[in-house]
């Protein structure tokens, strides 16, 4: 279980930014339904603590994409807190994107954020990333064929799941050997005033992905490998 202290203390360095980004989070979400978790101090640890849980991981510079951003989470968390990486964030729902192009100007943030499917994006950006995010978007053998392809050899994939992780890293073991990833740790949390556990898992790409992955028309979701 790893100490979470210097994660909190991230977040405090960094308050000024969280809490632009919080009062708009919610202003928004009056009108566009983003997040269902609205009181303060529980956005401030599921979603901005939560979502820098994995910082140490990431190398200085890296590329990185958020496939399934949301509202901006886990990327744009990181972002504040490690400005030195430089982030793409991707969404399949345009109401998403234009949220996230509004809180990154308000947040002074460049980001390069796009309306589009996981599975069309692969098709002209494979191997482009050192580092893929995704939190609360499927499975870990889906993610693994929405995110590995994009990554080039030697990148990680890091998926933010909850506190039953043992059943769902069985299952992804065909998928991460016939997509060319292996799992090389977990990472264990438990989040301030009892709010949960958390796993952060770490995929490393250690061969390139097969052209033919990811399969179109919702095939990852509906027929897992």
């Amino acid at each position: 279980m790893k100490n979470i202290e210097n994660y909190i203390n991230l977040i405090e360095k960094n308050k000024n930014y969280f809490d632009i980004y919080y009062q708009n989070l919610i202003s928004y979400n009056e009108k566009v339904n983003l997040t269902s978790i609205i009181d303060k101090n529980e956005v401030f640890i599921k979603h901005f603590l939560d979502s820098i849980l994995s910082v140490d991981e990431i190398q200085q510079n890296a590329r990185l994409i958020d496939v399934g951003a949301g509202a901006g989470f886990p990327s744009l968390p990181i972002k504040i807190v490690r400005p030195d990486i430089d982030i793409t964030m991707l969404d399949s729902l345009n109401k998403r994107i234009t949220f996230l192009n509004y809180i990154c100007k308000k947040l002074n943030i460049k980001s390069t954020n796009i309306h589009m499917r996981a599975e069309d994006f692969a098709k002209t950006n494979r191997e482009k990333f050192d580092v893929g995010v995704a939190r609360a978007v499927a499975k870990l053998n889906t993610l693994a064929e929405y995110i590995l392809p994009l990554l080039k050899v030697g990148g990680i994939m890091i998926a933010y799941k909850g506190s039953n992780i043992d059943e769902e890293l069985d299952l992804s073991k065909s998928a991460l050997t016939i997509l060319g990833g292996k799992h090389v740790k977990t990472l264990h949390f438990t989040l301030p005033n009892e709010m949960g556990e958390r796993n952060i898992v770490i995929i490393k790409k250690v061969n390139p992905t097969p052209v033919k992955y990811p399969r179109d028309k919702n095939l990852p979701k509906l027929k897992p490998l």
